[in-house]
This record gives C-alpha cells, structure tokens and sequence, in this order.
C-alpha cells in the first residue's frame, strides 16, 4: 500500500499528456495491480452571457490543499484497498480544451478502484481550497464554481 505519495499535487499550467502516459507506463511492472482508473477534467469553453470562456487561471491556498489532500488520502486507503493513488491539478492558466485535473487510482480489482476515484474526484472539487478564474475575451473574467 502506497500511502504517503508526493504531497504537492500541483503542476503550472496545463497537465501534458506525457505525463499522464508516464505515470501508467511507471505501473506496468506493478503485476498485484489489476485495475487502474483515470479521471481527466479538462477546461471547456462554456459559453457566459454570449461569451466563450478562453481559459482558467487556476490559484489555491497551497498549504490547505497539502494537509486536506493527505487526509482524503488516509480516509480512502482507510475505507478502500487500493495499491496507490496519484493527483496532479494545474496552477495558473490553462486554455480550454487542456487538461486541468489528472486522478489515477490503482488496487487489485476495479470495484475499489472505480469507487475510490468517483469519490477522490467530489472530494477535490467540494474541499480543496483551489479557485478558477473563467477568462473571456478581453479583461473580462468570473469566478468559476464547481459543479
């Protein structure tokens, strides 16, 4: 059981997709893994008031985030057997279309697998302190709000 991973889940702008490649290809030796699941939240360009959202500036009370994303952790390798768990969230901006959030989640079956990620994913939006400004055209913007 791989608890105490990286504490700085952060990565400035968007998420590239080596890295998304990188951390499955890193699992394939691990054979007491028998199922992986991925979320990928990736900006989209609503549309505001006849007007497109161009990007996210992504900002977060970092210290919160450290100590509230290692208790998520504990209270979901507590309740779930999982093999390890990776978050990756963007910081600054990224354009629509990127990706802005990369959650894997590994254990041996995929019920525990599936069930722990659903959860990570709405523990993140609902209690990490990380903000989203929606950019538009010009100066404009408006705080995003998680759904």
């Amino acid at each position: 059981m791989t608890k105490s991973k990286r504490k700085d889940i952060f990565i400035e702008g968007a998420i590239p997709a080596s890295l998304i490649a990188e951390q499955i290809d890193k699992h394939s030796s691990k054979t007491d893994i028998g199922a992986h699941q991925i979320f990928l939240g990736q900006v989209r360009a609503d549309e505001v008031d006849g007007k497109a959202v161009e990007a996210i500036e992504y900002s977060a009370h970092k210290e919160l985030v450290e100590g509230t994303m290692q208790q998520i952790r504990e209270d979901l390798f507590a309740k779930y057997t999982l093999s390890c768990m990776h978050v990756y969230h963007s910081l600054g901006r990224v354009k629509a279309g990127q990706i802005c959030l990369f959650v894997f989640v590994s254990s041996a079956h995929r019920g525990p697998c599936t069930e722990a990620c659903q959860e990570l994913v709405e523990r993140i939006k609902a209690e990490l302190p990380i903000w989203g400004k929606e950019l538009f055209a010009g100066e404009d913007y408006q705080w995003k709000v998680n759904k």
